[in-house]
């Protein structure tokens, strides 16, 4: 039974430059370079049958590729932050290739997402951090930015089932319209999908 979630892969320079923003602050779990993207389904733990149909459905998903970049710092949590985040300035296909993904999700039997599409890249999780430390890191770095990239495809991603995190998988490509698709090999993972 794969644990699964839609996501956009980070290009190496930015994920180098998120990386350049580890710091040792106390009660900060910074996530390794390899697995920083943007989520923009989870699916979780589903069966075989489901994720085919999960896989088959995003295969249709029709969105023009488009420029993004990260932009600002923030935390999930209010008073009790739990996750440290990279903010997302992107045009309206992002909003689009969500939707899409949210569409392909029911379409495969998956109940609605609870929550509202917020794009952001999660670059530590929080567990009690100091909130004097986290608050002067803020605002010390509170204007990062990136340099904008061009997102070419999104990704079906699996990870340890029952557990989540890395490292993530690969199990499918999906190119956006307008890419440049001979740079990509759809079956990038052995033998294709674990399912």
């Amino acid at each position: 039974m794969p644990r699964l979630f839609v996501g956009i892969e980070l290009p190496d320079d930015v994920r180098d430059l998120i990386g350049e923003l580890e710091a040792p602050l106390p009660g900060v779990r910074w996530i390794e370079n390899d697995n920083l993207h943007l989520t923009l389904r989870f699916a979780g733990d589903i069966g075989n049958d489901q994720a085919r149909e999960l896989a088959d459905f995003l295969s249709a998903i029709d969105v023009d590729a488009f420029e993004m970049r990260l932009d600002g710092l923030g935390t999930f949590g209010g008073k009790d932050p739990r996750t440290l985040w990279a903010g997302v300035s992107a045009g309206p296909e992002l909003e689009a290739l969500a939707r899409g993904c949210e569409r392909a999700a029911r379409s495969a039997g998956l109940k609605p997402e609870g929550r509202s599409f917020k794009p952001h890249v999660t670059i530590a999780r929080l567990n009690k951090p100091r909130i004097e430390a986290l608050t002067r890191f803020l605002s010390r770095h509170g204007r990062f930015a990136s340099q904008p990239f061009v997102v070419s495809r999104f990704v079906l991603y699996s990870s340890k089932p029952q557990v989540g995190g890395g490292p993530y998988v690969v199990e499918e490509a999906y190119p956006l319209s307008g890419a440049a698709w001979e740079a990509y090999d759809q079956s990038s993972a052995e033998g294709g999908p674990a399912w």
